[in-house]
């Protein structure tokens, strides 16, 4: 059973404006507590024992959030912008970051501004193999999400907001990863919009034969625009 999950949170939170000014997106408050609150929450319900969070903007109020948050949960934080500079960004950068501390064990991955089920969490757990493994949802609109090209549970492909429909079923950033995602990481380069794609790298992986998807059987929430506080509060109230 995998024990490690790697949340990065390093992002600036363009997308919530001003209510992320002075602080990450991940600290603004919903129901009186930070959303980040209810990402652990969930996490430590799932069973996980250690988790990694990745800082980057604001990481002094990340730090100040972590010294009360640490006593409730197994926190580690580790600056992305220490350990990997900040000429570098992209989706693949946190993930080399976290490399020294999550060592030669499987780990699962989640953003830190998304919220999934504790069952769905759980499940990743147990895929426990030598594989990568994505979660998909069934969405309206799979143009704005990567898509996997599957047979079966198989994945051979992946294309980042595809032109042509491919399917309606998207990743949706809940990932178990083996050691590696590590050395494909590294071999990233840029893309079109001049980051470093974690998806690049699980492309190539799939190509490799080294990819399976699984369907999530609950919920996913995203964080990113100011109008999400209320749904995420509503949520929350209404399933408590």
């Amino acid at each position: 059973m995998i024990k490690k999950i790697v949340i990065p949170a390093a992002g600036k939170g363009t997308r919530m404006l001003d209510l992320a000014k002075d602080r990450p997106k991940h600290l603004i408050d919903v129901l009186d507590k930070p959303f980040l609150y209810y990402v652990l929450k969930n996490l430590e319900h799932a069973g996980f024992s250690e988790m990694i969070l990745i800082v980057g903007n604001h990481a002094e109020k990340m730090a100040e959030f972590a010294k009360g948050a640490g006593k409730e949960f197994p926190l580690t934080l580790i600056d992305q912008f220490k350990v990997m500079g900040t000429e570098k960004y992209g989706t693949a950068i946190p993930i080399l970051a976290a490399q020294e501390v999550v060592g030669d064990e499987n780990f699962v991955c989640i953003y830190g501004d998304n919220l999934y089920s504790p069952r769905d969490l759980a499940a990743i757990r147990e895929m426990d193999d030598d594989c990568q493994w994505l979660s998909l949802l069934e969405v309206p609109n799979p143009e704005k999400y990567g898509v996997p090209i599957t047979e079966g549970d198989v994945v051979k492909d992946f294309v980042e907001k595809p032109k042509e429909f491919i399917s309606n079923w998207a990743s949706i950033g809940c990932y178990k990863f083996t050691p590696k995602i590590f050395d494909e990481a590294a071999l990233v380069g840029k893309s079109e919009r001049g980051e470093y794609e974690l998806t690049d790298a699980i492309a190539s992986l799939a190509k490799q034969g080294n990819v399976r998807a699984r369907k999530m059987q609950d919920y996913w929430m995203d964080f990113g625009n100011p109008d999400d506080i209320k749904k995420v509060g509503d949520f929350l109230q209404n399933n408590s």
